[in-house]
């Protein structure tokens, strides 16, 4: 009977990596193993997204409309301080890289410098979305909701510019009641949600002849429809509840699902930024102890860089199916 005899020297070409099949260590083979997991992730909330949207094209929010906001700055600044949170997180990338380099070099300097410019990067972008978070579920407009489900805007009709509930509602005496703590968990009054009540938001609109309804409806010029006063007049008799900012029930915006996505979609991107943060914190301190001079490798910081680099391309993708397609 014959036998096989292996020996040690077959067993070091094993995959042509010797130990390390296709030439990576075990740490990165498992880094790479967890992106491609998390992409198809990541792919099934944007596939998911994208059908949603295009199944309810004509409701959905126009994202122009809805982030327009800069922080300490009043105005309508569609998109800027989006794609100023891009541009961060794209910069964080090539420090990331500088890092990595400076490590293969063993440039202990160099890898501190440009590892804490990649952790101010990443932390500025989570404070950023995170105030972004704010703003969007705070709402600085308010609307309404029909019987039927849907979203009313108000416009004003001089200037075609979106009014806010402040701009005409009436206090109405006796609409507003105020409970103590131990009567209930919300109460009317001032700073509560909402702030005016339907009956407030009506009577401002019928004695304001300037203010306009505009439907969450898109029309052929992909702009939300906007109604005559006549036609505003009929359409606010549907009206049931007042709706500020958004959540994952009502979306002054528009389609909740919009508000739905919008949260899984960035809160999921937002804890693997956090997390990357978080790791970057700890490898920064790493190498200021010299932890992989002793090794002799900055294998660790290649290994973050890994992940760093698929979450600022991760977010290329949701930037651009969320919020400019």
């Amino acid at each position: 009977m014959d036998s096989t005899i292996t020996t040690g020297a077959e067993e070091e070409n094993v995959w042509g990596g010797g130990n390390q099949p296709l030439g990576a260590s075990y740490g990165k083979l498992m880094m790479w193993f967890f992106i491609v997991s998390d992409a198809l992730t990541f792919s099934g909330f944007l596939a998911s997204y994208g059908f949603s949207r295009f199944k309810f094209i004509e409701t959905w929010p126009i994202a122009d409309q809805v982030f327009t906001h800069v922080p300490f700055i009043h105005g309508n600044f569609p998109m800027y301080y989006v794609a100023f949170m891009t541009f961060v997180l794209i910069m964080s990338s090539v420090t990331m890289v500088l890092a990595v380099d400076a490590g293969h070099k063993m440039m202990k300097n160099k890898a501190i410098l440009y590892m804490f410019l990649t952790i101010i990067g990443g932390a500025i972008f989570v404070g950023s979305q995170a105030w972004e978070w704010a703003t969007f579920i705070k709402g600085d407009y308010g609307a309404l909701e029909t019987k039927g489900g849907r979203i009313l805007q108000f416009v004003k009709a001089d200037t075609g510019e979106r009014a806010a509930l402040v701009d005409f509602a009436k206090v109405i005496p006796g609409e507003r009641t105020e409970h103590d703590a131990n009567e209930g968990v919300w109460f009317y009054g001032e700073g509560s949600l909402p702030s005016y009540s339907l009956n407030e938001v009506t009577e401002g609109f019928l004695s304001n002849p300037n203010i306009l309804i505009r439907t969450e409806t898109i029309n052929e010029e992909g702009h939300k429809t906007l109604l005559t006063r006549e036609e505003s007049l009929t359409k606010i008799k549907d009206a049931k509840l007042v709706v500020e900012g958004a959540n994952l029930i009502r979306n002054e915006y528009g389609s909740r699902l919009f508000a739905d996505f919008f949260f899984f979609i960035t809160g999921f991107h937002g804890f693997h930024v956090f997390s990357g943060v978080v790791i970057n914190v700890i490898i920064f301190f790493n190498i200021i102890l010299g932890t992989y001079e002793r090794r002799g490798h900055y294998e660790m910081v290649e290994k973050v860089g890994l992940y760093w680099h698929f979450v600022d391309l991760v977010w290329v993708f949701v930037f651009t199916f969320f919020y400019l397609v």
